[in-house]
C-alpha cells in the first residue's frame, strides 16, 4: 500500500468514525424540526450550495490561484455541514438546535451535490491542466463513508437511547485519535507544500471567510440566535468529507494541502468570531435540544470540532435528554424535560 492510499484510507476510516459520533449525539428532534422549516432549510442550501461556491470562483479568479490550489478551495467550498457549527453556535450564544438540523441535512445532501458541483465547477477553471471528477465513484464513497454511518448514529440515538449515551465518549475518543493521526501523517508527507505558502495566500483565505460569513449572515434571517446559527453553519465546511474526496480524487497534490490550511483557518476564524458573539448578551435564548452533547465534540484536525467550554456542561451524560424523555412543546419547537 502506498503513502497515498494510506492516507486516503486514514481519511475515510476517520470520517466513517466522526459521523457516528455526530448521530449519536445529535437529537432527532432537531433534525425534524429544521426539516420542517422549508423555508429556513432552502436558504441554508441556496447560500451554502450556491452562493458560497459562487463567492469562491470569483475570489479564486481575482487571486489567480493555480488550477490544483483551486481545486482544494472548490471541494470544501461545497462541503458544507461541518460538525463543529453546532458547538461553534453554543460557544457564540445561538439557535443551537437550528445548527444540529440544518448541519444534519446539509451533510446528508452532500453525497449527492458535492460531486455534481465540484465537476461544474473545476470546468470553470482557467489553465490547460485536466482536472477530472468522477461523480458515481464520489458519490457512492461519500453515501457509505458519511450518509450511512450517519444515519446508523442517528438509528441508535432515536430507538437505543441509553446505548447511544454509552457509545458517545468512545465514538469522540475514536474520532480525536484518527483525526489527530491523520493530520500527523498529511503534514509529514506534505511539510514542503505547507511551507510554501505565501501571506497573500492567507489573505485570500481570510477573504473567502469573511464573505462565506456575511452570506450566513444574509440568510439567518431575522432573530439574532438564527443568525448565528446560520452565520456559523456557514463558515465552517465540513472537512473530513473535504478530505475524503481531495485525498480520493486528487492524492499527493496541492489540493490536499489547500484544503488542509483553509480548513484551519475556517476553524480558527469561524472559532473566533463564536468566542467574540459569546461575550456579548445574547439578543434571545440560545438554549436548544443536545446542547451538552454538542458541547463535548472533540477537538479534531480533520473535522476540527470544538469541545470548548461555555461555562459549565449543562448536562452531564447521565442527565441529557433521550428519547425517552424528551418532547417537544407545541408551538415552541423546544425540547422539554
Amino acid at each position: 500500500m502506498t503513502i497515498d492510499q494510506t492516507i486516503r484510507l486514514l481519511a475515510l476510516v476517520t470520517l466513517v468514525e466522526m459521523m457516528v459520533f455526530v448521530g449519536l449525539s445529535a437529537p432527532l428532534v432537531d433534525f425534524v424540526n429544521a426539516a420542517k422549516d422549508l423555508r429556513r432549510v432552502g436558504l441554508a442550501v441556496f447560500a451554502n450550495y450556491l452562493l458560497v461556491p459562487v463567492v469562491t470562483v470569483a475570489l479564486l479568479a481575482v487571486f489567480r490561484a493555480p488550477p490544483l490550489v483551486a481545486v482544494g478551495f472548490l471541494i470544501l467550498a461545497v462541503c458544507p455541514g461541518g460538525p463543529y457549527g453546532p458547538p461553534y453556535t453554543a460557544i457564540a450564544k445561538g439557535n443551537v438546535g437550528s445548527a444540529a438540523g440544518l448541519m444534519v441535512i446539509l451533510a446528508g445532501l452532500s453525497a449527492f451535490l458535492s460531486p455534481v458541483l465540484l465537476r461544474g465547477l473545476v470546468r470553470l477553471l482557467p489553465g490547460n491542466q485536466p482536472v477530472s471528477v468522477d461523480v458515481a465513484a464520489m458519490s457512492v464513497t461519500l453515501l457509505l463513508g458519511q450518509v450511512a454511518p450517519l444515519l446508523g448514529g442517528l438509528a441508535v440515538r432515536r430507538w437505543r437511547p441509553r446505548q447511544a449515551d454509552r457509545l458517545v465518549e468512545p465514538a469522540r475518543r475514536g474520532a480525536t485519535f484518527l483525526n489527530i493521526a491523520f493530520l500527523i501523517l498529511v503534514v509529514a508527507v506534505q511539510y514542503r507544500m505547507l511551507l510554501q505558502i505565501r501571506a497573500m495566500a492567507l489573505f485570500g483565505m481570510l477573504v473567502l471567510l469573511a464573505a462565506s460569513m456575511a452570506v450566513g449572515w444574509l440568510a439567518g434571517g431575522a432573530g439574532a440566535g438564527d443568525r448565528r446559527a446560520m452565520t456559523l453553519t456557514t463558515s465552517v465546511r465540513n472537512n473530513g468529507v473535504g478530505m475524503v474526496i481531495a485525498t480520493g480524487a486528487f492524492p499527493g497534490t496541492a489540493a490536499v494541502t489547500a484544503a488542509i490550511v483553509y480548513g484551519l483557518v475556517g476553524f480558527l476564524g469561524s472559532l473566533l468570531l463564536a468566542l467574540w458573539w459569546g461575550r456579548r448578551p445574547p439578543a434571545e435564548s440560545p438554549v436548544g435540544v443536545g446542547l451538552s452533547d454538542f458541547s463535548v465534540l472533540p477537538s479534531t484536525p480533520i473535522l476540527l470540532a470544538s469541545n470548548s467550554r461555555t461555562g459549565q456542561d449543562i448536562a452531564s451524560p447521565s442527565t441529557r435528554p433521550t428519547a425517552e424523555t424528551a418532547s417537544v412543546s407545541p408551538g415552541t419547537g423546544r425540547s422539554e424535560l
